[in-house]
Parts: C-alpha cells; sequence; structure tokens
C-alpha cells in the first residue's frame, strides 16, 4: 500500500516544520493512583486516555516552546486512529505526513502509576513497527525533503522503529545532514540504538538503566554511563537519573548538573519532556549548561503535575 496524505490537512511546505518526530504516536491510556501500589494491589484511582507514544510526547513539548513540529509515524484508518489525528492537529503539529494505513490498527501504550512511580506498562506498537520504513516517505517525495535536497534540520528519533529500520537510519543519506536526536523509548528497546554508537551519529537521550544497556554494564552515576558510552563510540549522549545528576558527554569533555528536587505526581513521559526542552533551549541559542538546565526544569515541573515550561 502507499502512502496517502490526510486529504483534511494540506501538504506542508519543507520550512513549515521546524523539526521533525520520528516514532510511535499513539493512544496512552494511564491509570494513576494516589496509593503505594505493590504487585497485585486494587485500588481506586483515575484512567485517561490522552495521545502519546514517544514522537508524540516530545511534538507535544516542542509545541509548547513554540516549534512547529510534523510527525513521522503510522496511524490506522480506524475511528481511534481519526481522533487521534485530529487531536495531535489541534495541539499544532503537522499531521499529514503521517502514514496512514488502511491494514493497521492504530498503536496504545498502557502503564499503571502509584505513589511509589511507575508499577507496570505495556507498549503495542506494532503497526508502526509493520509499517517500516513507509514512514520516511515524507523525506524523499518531496514534502520534507528529496534525496537531492535532503532535510538538514533537527530531527527526533525514537526507538520504537525495528532495529533494522533505526540502522538503515543510521548509516543512509536520507538524514545524513540532519541533526538526530535518539531516544531508545524503553529499557527494553535501548539496544536498538546500537547502529548510533557504531557510525557515532546523533545525540542520544538515555536513562542510567538505558546507558548500562547499551554499554553490557551498570554504572552508579551518569557521569560513568556518559563516560561509558562516550568510549564506545557516542558522538554526544545526555543521560539522566530521575532525580538525580544529569551528564552531557561529549568526546572533548562532560557536563554534569542536579535537577531541582520536586515531589513527585507522574513519570510517563517525563524523559520525553526532557529531551524536547534541551532541543528547543538548543535550537533557541542555548549554551550547554544553559540547555541541560533547561530541560531539568522542565522535567521536573514535568513530574511534579504542571506544565513542562
Amino acid at each position: 500500500m502507499t502512502q496517502t496524505p490526510d486529504k483534511n490537512s494540506p501538504l506542508p511546505d519543507r520550512e513549515t516544520a521546524d523539526i521533525l518526530c520520528i516514532g510511535s504516536v499513539l493512544w496512552d491510556v494511564i491509570g494513576r493512583s494516589a496509593s503505594v501500589m505493590r504487585h497485585g494491589s486494587d485500588v481506586p484511582g483515575r484512567i485517561t486516555r490522552l495521545p502519546g507514544g514517544v514522537a508524540m510526547n516530545i511534538a507535544n513539548t516542542l509545541v509548547r516552546f513554540g516549534l512547529t513540529p510534523a510527525l513521522l509515524s503510522a496511524v490506522g484508518r480506524d475511528a481511534e486512529g481519526n481522533d487521534l489525528v485530529a487531536a495531535c492537529a489541534a495541539r499544532g503539529m503537522i499531521t499529514s505526513t503521517i502514514y496512514r494505513s488502511d491494514d493497521l490498527p492504530t498503536d496504545r501504550y498502557m502503564a499503571v502509576e502509584g505513589a511509589n512511580g511507575l508499577i507496570a506498562a505495556i507498549a503495542d506498537a506494532h503497526s508502526l513497527e509493520a509499517a517500516g520504513a513507509k514512514i520516511l516517505g515524507p523525506l524523499s517525495d518531496g514534502r520534507l525533503a528529496t534525496a537531492d535536497a535532503p532535510y538538514t534540520g533537527p530531527v527526533a528519533l525514537d526507538g520504537n522503529l525495528t532495529l533494522e529500520l533505526l540502522s538503515e537510519i543510521a548509516h543512509d543519506a536520507l538524514l545524513a545532514q540532519a541533526d538526530l536526536r535518539v531516544a531508545p523509548a524503553s529499557p527494553g528497546k535501548a539496544e536498538r540504538l546500537g547502529p548510533f554508537l557504531q557510525t557515532a551519529r546523533g545525540t542520544l537521550y538515555v536513562n542510567l538503566e538505558e546507558a548500562g544497556l547499551l554499554c553490557q554494564s551498570h554504572f552508579e552515576t551518569s557521569r560513568a554511563a556518559a563516560e561509558g558510552l562516550i568510549a564506545r563510540g557516542a558522538a554526544r549522549v545526555l543521560v539522566t537519573d530521575g532525580g538525580g545528576d544529569a551528564t552531557e558527554g561529549r568526546p572533548d569533555g562532560f557536563l554534569t548538573q542536579t535537577p531541582p528536587q520536586v515531589l513527585v505526581t507522574r513519570v510517563t513521559g517525563a524523559g520525553d519532556t526532557f529531551m524536547a526542552a534541551h532541543i528547543a533551549a538548543e535550537t533557541g541559542g542555548a549554551d550547554p549548561e544553559a540547555a541541560l538546565a533547561r530541560a531539568l526544569r522542565a522535567a521536573a515541573v514535568y513530574v511534579s503535575g504542571e506544565t513542562a515550561l
């Protein structure tokens, strides 16, 4: 099946998008309780359904920072998909670049959170994985770029794509001139970012656990994790550790900062908020220290339950 844009949404000019967000766009179904939860807990709380997915969460925060993101993802033509695309467009995102499939259902993510943090989560991104390289169509068909005039702006890329497609992106000329910012989506998918270590491409945004998985090691601090990733070939990394220190690492040096301490009321999406805020800060011309401080502040405000600005 060929990609067809949403007939109700005009095609964007290549200059319209400030940044591309490539990866999962799905429905987040989140159950939250104020109670501490253990295995088998059955407690009162609230269940919400909101547009989610790593690419969408990053895009949503970028919009709040004044940027216009274009979404490259896969969304079904079912009722849930139509509602999801409409919700993303209403939030200020370019949705005509989304691959809409007649055969694949819209993906979903389900999580349960208690007062003691994330209890469990399941990400069903099978349609995104099945769509594969079809989601990259706008990068070669003229809507965002062509083979002769490749895209050169910032790109937020998430690890919900298959290892095969991530490897293709890491090696292909399609995004060779882009400013790649890459996140693994979850610890279980961290090792999919291996190709970006091998090619020394992009900026990797990972937490302490994900850094350990990528390095097949265990780290006690974000600084040690950043040093480990750079030693394994990463061009640049941002390593977070929840409420602990965060470190930016490059081959020529490291920068470590401590985030503001806040009362945690939610955790799903915190890493995406950090990444988006950091990208927005650097896009706006902030230096490394200011960009990292702004990202940590935005993530702290987010987990406290406020708006991440």
